[in-house]
Parts: structure tokens; sequence; C-alpha cells
């Protein structure tokens, strides 16, 4: 498969204050030209597997490695169910050759062998320079290997239409105080549900888009309770209260209508896009992963394309501050340090972890780039005024995937009303479906 590179929409310098007050490294050395270190008439397969049924901006990367390897083979497989089936697939004998990983995969143990057959791309031989990339987010294990590289950075937020805000004369909240009063006005004005998103105990909720941020500034500003945390706990279930007590207002003003959302929006993805796109809907929480597909999803939507209108991605206030920014990564490739086609996979990493294609990958996706030169998409313009104290990277929390997992039940029976805050709490560790 290839794709046209598309032309990236106007960028504009983000997060510079963020990182750079969170690393200390500021840019990224002056970038130095791609040199090809093996044979360029190589004939050589490289195979990606990946969880994304489509990944232009990945084969946009194809083709630029084609440049220098004209006659390398590059393709890019969507594996049905693949965080149940990347495991058995590294082991059959179709494995890939480079493949997707995840954060939350680390210390699990259904993900050993995930990690078992990764090369260390942070090796001396494999000439990938890591010095590009936001030190915040590089993971490495307890020896120093770097096991999988950030490819692509995301954050929750909310997407807002702009127009909704200009015809009813209010301004896009900042503070906690301003969204309750828009959404109180938007709710005089005849919105139903001026907050909507995808209301799940699933992943990249309404529930996790708009408390996880907090809940990490929760458990980074505690250390002392994370691994508690993280061990279910219950004693620490108190590091969710803030974040389910904000929810629990939410629900008790009627701003937001779960029932609403839960039957207008089916899935965290396409549906929330298509549902924002109808017009009606001043605020959708959701991720950055999520507005990244819009672009594509305008001409499919009838409204919108019957009606377009400006809209924009903030971060949710919560409180009289700001809202929270965490700096996370949304996919990482790791190297399967078994396959045949090893030299030339970690030589397409050793061209892609690079400023200039690490940009171009997240122009195409429009997500955030993991590089130190931060450079987006204007829709995520507003992120860079986010407060230094209220923007940080998600490592620094380090929780694992199964209190994540409570935290969203924990949030969503919370928002359905199905638990008070306090019973939420008091359950943790011990929340079920």
């Amino acid at each position: 498969m290839r794709s046209k590179k598309r032309l990236a929409v106007a960028v504009i310098a983000l997060f510079a204050l963020m990182f750079t007050t969170l690393t200390g490294c500021g840019k990224a050395k002056k970038a130095e030209e791609f040199v090809p270190k093996l044979d360029t008439s190589s004939d050589a397969s490289v195979t990606v597997y990946g969880n994304y049924s489509n990944f232009e901006a990945l084969e946009s990367e194809f083709e630029r490695f084609n440049v220098h390897y004209p006659n390398v083979s590059l393709t890019y497989m969507y594996l049905d169910g693949y965080n149940d089936a990347i495991g058995n697939s590294l082991l059959s004998n179709e494995a890939p050759d480079i493949y997707c990983t995840f954060f939350w995969m680390l210390g699990n143990p259904a993900y050993e062998e995930v990690f078992g057959a990764a090369a260390d791309l942070g090796a001396a031989d494999s000439g990938i320079d890591f010095s590009c990339v936001r030190d915040s987010i590089i993971r490495k294990t307890d020896s120093g290997e770097i096991l999988m590289a950030p490819v692509l950075a995301t954050t929750c937020g909310m997407l807002v239409n702009e127009d909704l805000f200009k015809k009813e004369g209010l301004k896009v909240p900042t503070k906690w105080q301003e969204l309750e009063d828009v959404c109180a006005k938007f709710k005089e004005a005849g919105y139903g549900s001026p907050l909507m998103g995808f209301v799940s105990t699933e992943s990249n909720s309404f529930e996790y888009n708009f408390a996880y941020p907090a809940l990490c500034n929760a458990v980074r500003s505690n250390p002392s309770m994370g691994e508690g945390f993280n061990n279910l706990d219950p004693s620490t279930g108190e590091l969710m209260r803030e974040s389910l007590e904000k929810l629990k207002e939410l629900a008790d003003a009627g701003v937001i209508d779960a029932d609403k959302c839960i039957s207008e929006i089916e899935d965290n993805y396409n549906s929330a896009i298509m549902r924002f796109f109808e017009g009606d809907v001043p605020m959708l929480v959701c991720s950055a992963d999520v507005a990244s597909g819009t672009k594509k999803r305008e001409s499919q939507s009838e409204s919108f394309s019957a009606s377009p209108f400006e809209y924009s991605f903030h971060a949710v206030p919560f409180d009289e501050k700001g809202g929270f920014v965490i700096d996370t990564v949304s996919m990482n490739f790791s190297v399967n340090k078994n396959s045949p086609n090893k030299d030339m996979a970690m030589e397409f990493m050793r061209f892609l972890i690079s400023t200039e294609e690490l940009e171009n990958m997240a122009s195409v996706k429009r997500l955030i780039t993991t590089s130190k030169d931060n450079s987006l998409d204007s829709l995520y313009s507003s992120l860079s005024e986010t407060p230094a104290d209220h923007t940080f990277c998600s490592i620094e929390a380090n929780i694992n995937d199964n209190a994540v997992k409570q935290f969203r039940l924990a949030a969503h029976y919370v928002l359905m009303g199905e638990m008070t805050v306090d019973e939420a709490i008091e359950a943790y560790g011990n929340l079920s479906k």
C-alpha cells in the first residue's frame, strides 16, 4: 500500500514551555541528513503489524524510505483483535518485523512474550539516535534497554464547536467555573447536553478523558500512595476523589446527558466524530486520537458538508488554573529481534526516529509529534496556553493498566449514578462490571 504525502496544515510551536520545563532538554540538535548504511539495492521486505485499520501516516514514511531503498518492500497489516493476537503472531511463521506496542502493556504478564521478542533499540549497534525524542516519554528497562520507540503522542481534552460559542456569545472556558457557567448558558439556550462523549467503562471514554488527567496529577502529587494504587490497595482509592467529585458535579448539573450520549455515540472514534459534526454539540470530550480523525471525516458527514463550522481542541477545565494536559505516547514501535529481516527493520527505525520523519508522521496522522522540536497542526494551538504546573508526562504518574481499569469503572458508576463517590472510593480494587 502506498499513499501520497499530504501537505501539512499551518503549524505552530506547541508545548515548548511544557516540555522544556518537564525535561530540561530544550531543542533537539540540528537534524542530520539520513545516510543509508545498508546496500541500497537490497530487495528486502519489512512488515509492520498494528491496530489501526488504515495507517496513511506510516505509509507516507514507507514512501520516503523508498527514496533511499527503492527495492525494499514495506507493508502495513491491520491485525484484528490486536491486543489479544499480537503475542501469538510473534510466535507464528508469519511474525511481523515491526509491531505496535503501548505503555499499558508494560508490567502485564499477558504481554511478556511481546517484549521478550523486542530488540534493544537503544543498543549502540542499532544506530538509532533517540536524542531527537523527548526524554520524558522514552521508557527503559531496569537494565537500560529501549524496547519500544515512541512514534506518536496524544493527550486528553475536548473538541469545541467554535461557531456555537460565537452564536451564543460565549467564550471557550479555560477554568472550572467558566465551564460550569457556559454549560448552564448552553442549557438555557436549549442544548440538551452541552458536553458529550463516548460514555462507557471502556478506554477513551468520556469519563476517562475528562477525569484521568486529574487522577494522574493526584498520583504524581502523592508518590507515597502510587505503589498502593497500582496494587489496588482500597485505602488508596482516595486518590480518585477529586476526579470523581467533578464528574458527579457535571452529572448533577445535567450538563452531560449520559443516556443521550450512550444512545447516540456508539464508539469512541468514528461515531463520536460524526456525532460532533452534526453541529449541535458545543463540546465533545475525547482524546487527540479522536481529534486526529476529524479532517478525513469532514467530507463524510452530510451535516458538516452542508453547514461546516470551525472547531478546535482544548484542555478540559478542571480547576481555577485550567485543565491538565498530559503528554502521553499514543503508539510505540518495537522490532522483532527474531526477524530474518531485522537488519532492514532496524534501518527503517533508524530512518524514522528523526525530527523530520516523526513530525511528518504526526502531521499526516494529525496527532502530536514525539520529537523535541514540537510543531503541530493548528487544531491543538490552545494547549500551548496551559499553565506549566498543569502540564506533565503520564510516566510521572506511572499508573498501570489494572489501576486504570478500576478507575474507569469507578468513574462510570459515579457518572451514571450507580454509586456515590464514597462508595466508589471504598470499592476501589474490587470493582467489576
